[in-house]
């Protein structure tokens, strides 16, 4: 059964809330199915309500977990963490944005304790949380900013080394221009970066580090260890 489109008449006035239900969602996302399913893709919805979508994507990758990794455990557990890494939301009401991390979160136990049953581990359980909490988050994306009028901020997780992830933190805005950059650049051949002219490497390189810096970087840290860092 599809849930209400709607909360209420004044969320609508108020904020333009109306949900997508699940057939239209799995509808769109089959537009891009190979990406949806691929475990590393990264998705960010800029108005995601309470899940409705994110809620799909999530359970797409971790079915793709599951028949990739399900019969060696600490593959299963380590891209488990990997698929909940690449998707992020946001929205401008509290309540929704505590409504998806709870909603994505108990799809991720669900999901994971199905596979591992009694091998369930609690650590990986509230990694996945202290993820969650770290990718959807409550701000405009219109106006790129939190309620409290400071930068959106997103973590960005690369699994660069056995079972280390590598996180760096960059403001919404940042990434943002980042990939408008590197769509320019992938459009161009890599060469015309400019109104005026083919720019030289030096230069191209200053103008890569200068969009893709992160605003903090962290040690690499064994995976079910990043609530541990701040």
């Amino acid at each position: 059964m599809n849930k209400p489109q709607i909360k209420s008449k004044k969320r609508v006035e108020d904020h333009g809330e109306v949900f997508t239900n699940e057939r239209e969602v799995n509808a769109m996302l089959d537009l891009v199915k190979d990406e949806s399913f691929n475990i590393e893709s990264t998705f960010l919805e800029p108005a995601c309500g309470d899940g409705n979508f994110l809620e799909v994507i999530l359970k797409r990758k971790l079915s793709s977990v599951k028949n990739k990794y399900s019969k060696y455990l600490p593959d299963y557990e380590k891209y488990c963490i990997v698929a909940v890494s690449s998707i992020y939301g946001v929205d401008i009401l509290e309540d929704n944005v505590e409504a998806c991390i709870n909603r994505l979160h108990s799809v991720f136990c669900s999901e994971y304790d199905s596979v591992c049953k009694k091998n369930a581990n609690g650590r990986i359980k509230a990694v996945a949380l202290y993820i969650l909490r770290k990718n959807i988050l409550c701000g405009d994306a219109l106006t790129l900013l939190k309620s409290d009028k400071t930068p959106i901020v997103f973590a960005e997780w690369k699994m660069v080394s056995g079972s280390k992830i590598k996180r760096r933190d960059f403001t919404m805005s940042k990434i943002l221009e980042a990939e408008s950059y590197n769509t320019q650049l992938a459009d161009d051949g890599g060469d015309q970066l400019s109104l005026f002219g083919t720019l030289d490497e030096d230069i191209k390189k200053e103008i890569y580090d200068s969009v893709n810096k992160p605003i903090k970087e962290y040690p690499l840290t064994n995976y079910w260890e990043l609530d541990k860092y701040e």
